[in-house]
């Protein structure tokens, strides 16, 4: 037999790590090419990874939580035929972490056959990142050898993951999935956790009170003292910093979706000169239209809604006004115009926030519209947007009113020229052919790069948005 390894592979442009989601396989389990194994979470998306070759799963390097480099390998393999007392070849087979640390000179044995990596769609595969780091010693792999001298112990034949504390019973911690994630993000080991529930089960006080043990050990009595050296070797020692929580503040870790927007947004807002405008309409014609074609059986089962109108709008604007859909190549010191507009549609997800893009939106139906807005905001539901749909936004519009807001500044993301922010449509007093009257109204604020928008272009733009929306009959005259 021979054991094959898979690596992290290169899961989105510029991206250099991943974190395990979920694991979907167990050592022993059976595999065929283009199963997935396991779920990871990148600085943009969560991604599903096939393993691309047949055979039974050797061991799992990293558990689930775990943050991994590109070009580390997570899973191994043993493929081959397997006969009656046949040498096994391992390639760089794992083994605990205070093994690994104890011996830093020991040569690895040479792959027998190198895995092939796998080319997620619209993703590619990172061939320079391929080396592994070497594996730190740390307290909790200590305590779980019970040894904090050099010497290390041989490599299991059967490796499990370095990280798992061993459990008495073989069986893991019961907990409600919200006490596993509050587990998860203060970063403690629910195996370490001791149950006061019914049953044995792992309550939301038990994971405050090994939190707050592993956090201020010194407060802990001498007689106490092994089980607190046990607990602070048990909690998980971070290559990057762990929640933090105490009695007046939570500290949390800023990384995946949080840590890349944060990135993004500080290098738009001082990179691009922003500039923003505002204009309040009355859109009563657009929410009348609206109910109609929700009405219209042509469109039965098409998702109808305001934001539908709103992108619609938008492509009108762009059509009457293609110098906005632009993006400034800096190294080139060009202007780029876009003769195509792929439509960002700024998205709240659990992760974070997120904008994907509708692609060739400009050559889409209403009907094709709706589907694709449909499709884009279920996937960002489920957390399953692909880098690929992140990636060559144009223009984004993000609606603000659904929490209730008037209107925004908003950011522009990153290479795209413009933003629209759409405010809650209300019920207001508005002068309407000379009377006041009880009108829907909503205000729009456009943010813009000013290098490729000037203030005329910008005004123009956004009028005609607002003028669309006003009269929606203007889909149809405009287009």
């Amino acid at each position: 037999m021979t054991i094959r390894e898979f690596k992290m592979p290169d899961v989105g442009e510029g991206l250099t790590e991943a974190e395990i989601l979920k694991w979907y396989v167990q050592p022993g389990d059976t595999v065929t090419d283009g199963q997935v194994v396991c779920e990871v979470e990148t600085a943009k998306a969560a991604v599903e990874l096939p393993i691309p070759f047949d055979g039974v799963v050797h061991a799992l390097f990293f558990e689930e939580g775990t943050t991994v480099d590109v070009g580390q390998v997570i899973i191994s393999v043993q493929t081959g035929d397997a006969g009656a007392g046949a040498p096994v070849q391992t390639a760089a087979a794992p083994v605990a972490e205070a093994a690994a640390a104890a011996a830093p000179a020991a040569p690895a044995e040479e792959p027998v056959a190198e895995a092939r990596q796998p080319v997620l769609v619209g993703y590619g595969v990172s061939t320079a990142s391929t080396k592994r780091r070497p594996r730190k010693a740390t307290a909790a792999t200590a305590a779980q050898n019970g040894t904090a001298a050099p010497a290390a112990p041989a490599a299991p034949a059967a490796p499990v993951l370095p990280a798992v504390p061993a459990q008495p019973t073989g069986e893991r911690p019961l907990a409600k999935p919200p006490v596993r994630k509050l587990a998860k993000d203060l970063g403690i080991d629910l195996a370490s956790v001791v149950p006061t529930g019914d049953g044995g089960v792992v309550t939301r006080e038990d994971v405050h009170a090994a939190a707050a043990a592993a956090i201020a050990p010194q407060a802990v009595p001498a007689a106490a003292a092994p089980v607190a050296a046990q607990a602070q070797a048990q909690a998980p020692v971070a290559e990057a910093a762990v929640t933090e929580t105490s009695a007046r503040e939570t500290r949390i870790p800023v990384k995946g979706v949080r840590k890349v927007t944060a990135q993004a947004m500080v290098g738009s807002a001082f990179t691009a000169p922003h500039v923003t405008e505002f204009i309040t309409l009355d859109v009563t014609r657009t929410m009348k239209l609206v109910q109609e074609l929700k009405d219209d059986p042509d469109l039965a089962g098409l998702r109808i809604n305001p934001l539908l109108l709103i992108a619609k709008a938008v492509l009108v604007a762009i059509r009457r006004n293609p110098d906005v859909n632009a993006s400034w190549d800096e190294a080139a010191q060009e202007i780029v115009l876009k003769h195509y507009v792929n439509l960002g549609i700024a998205a709240a997800t659990p992760r974070g926030l997120i904008v994907p893009n509708i692609k060739d939106a400009h050559a889409k139906t209403l009907g094709e519209l709706s589907e694709s807005l449909s499709s884009l905001v279920a996937t960002a539901r489920d957390g399953k947007t692909s880098p690929a749909d992140m990636q060559n936004g144009t223009i984004t519009i993000t609606n603000v009113g659904v929490f209730g807001v008037d209107t925004g500044t908003p950011i522009l993301n990153p290479g795209e020229s413009a933003i629209l922010a759409v405010g809650a449509i209300k019920l207001q007093p508005w002068v309407h052919k000379g009377k006041v009257k009880p009108r829907q109204v909503t205000t729009l604020a456009l943010s813009f790069d000013h290098r490729l928008i000037d203030g005329e272009l910008g005004s123009k733009f956004l009028a005609d948005i607002a003028a669309v929306l006003e009269h929606p009959r203007r889909l149809i005259t405009w287009s």
